[in-house]
């Protein structure tokens, strides 16, 4: 009858963790810092693949922040205030304020290029250490380079155009500049600060280049059209950073699959929930597919002849 008793316990015992696993819920904070194409598609292949795998028992809150930095803080700290469980940081500083804001709850990045630039951190092998791991979406700028130099050989002067507060987009800088001055470029630096000086810096920098390069800049990306205007109005080309850049104002770009990156983002998130990975100790992941593309109506109006190998934007 003991025996009995103990196996009904332990029966009993079974179905209430089985019942406690079953209704669990998992709440995650979203802190976008911009809308546009790159970041949005991130953030649906993040929620896609969670819903795939969790169904109803996930649930997010999805702030955007407009492209303010102070307002990422705030987001973040309401998503400590509601105590999710996880948060995804879209873009560099979105990250870099919502880990500012909490040493506590794993966060996961997305778009995300360089984590640590974005981190402040010196040593650097891969794992973080901190609350903090993701998918980053780095190009090989080695590869960026060449396709600059496949589509414009005879050129020599290259302009950087980028927002010099984001910290992504000044190592991307950094990196390609070196690399093309290694090809026989002259390179010169067209930054600004925020919004409000992108007019007059795009049109120095059209001006002032025979071709520019920009990194995956979420300033630029924002401001696609007014740069836009100064490419044909000086009618320079520019090699955008990435797909969304490359659609609103460049010509080509080595594309990065965003809805993919925010796929693997979401993985990452489901082995930290479910499976109770240590975000600690994850390594920073990457896509593994790039694609050369270029831009049909930006080609014809710039009048450049687009090699073989690329494949259009639709």
């Amino acid at each position: 009858m003991k025996r009995y008793f103990a196996m009904l316990v332990a029966a009993l015992m079974v179905f209430s963790f089985a019942a406690v696993a079953e209704e669990a819920q998992y709440s995650i904070g979203i802190c976008q810092l911009v809308q546009h194409d790159a970041l949005d598609s991130a953030t649906q292949g993040f929620m896609d693949i969670l819903t795939e795998k969790l169904g109803d028992k996930v649930s997010f809150n999805v702030q955007n922040a407009s492209g303010d930095s102070a307002t990422c803080i705030t987001i973040a700290n309401a998503f400590i205030a509601e105590e999710v469980d996880l948060i995804l940081a879209n873009s560099t500083q979105a990250l870099q304020a919502v880990y500012a804001a909490t040493g506590d709850i794993p966060i996961l990045g997305t778009s995300i290029t360089d984590y640590a630039a974005a981190l402040d951190m010196d040593e650097w092998t891969g794992v973080t250490g901190v609350n903090v791991s993701g998918a980053s979406d780095l190009a090989p700028l080695i590869d960026q380079a060449e396709l600059l130099r496949q589509m414009f050989p005879t050129k020599r002067n290259v302009g950087l155009l980028y927002c010099s507060a984001e910290a992504n987009s000044e190592y991307q800088a950094t990196i390609m500049k070196g690399l093309l001055t290694a090809m026989g470029y002259i390179c010169t630096d067209f930054t600004f600060t925020d919004t409000n000086d992108v007019f007059s810096v795009a049109h120095a920098a059209c001006a002032g280049s025979d071709v520019i390069f920009v990194p995956t800049d979420n300033t630029v990306a924002s401001c696609r059209e007014v740069i836009r205007n100064a490419v044909e109005t000086e009618n320079t080309p520019i090699i955008g950073g990435d797909e969304g850049i490359c659609t609103g104002c460049g010509v080509a770009t080595l594309a990065v699959d965003y809805y993919e990156l925010g796929r693997v983002s979401g993985e990452m998130a489901y082995e930290v929930l479910v499976n109770g990975a240590d975000v600690s100790a994850m390594p920073i992941r990457f896509s593994q597919t790039f694609a050369k593309q270029y831009n049909p109506e930006m080609c014809a109006l710039l009048g450049i002849e687009v090699p073989e190998g690329f494949e259009a934007i639709h």
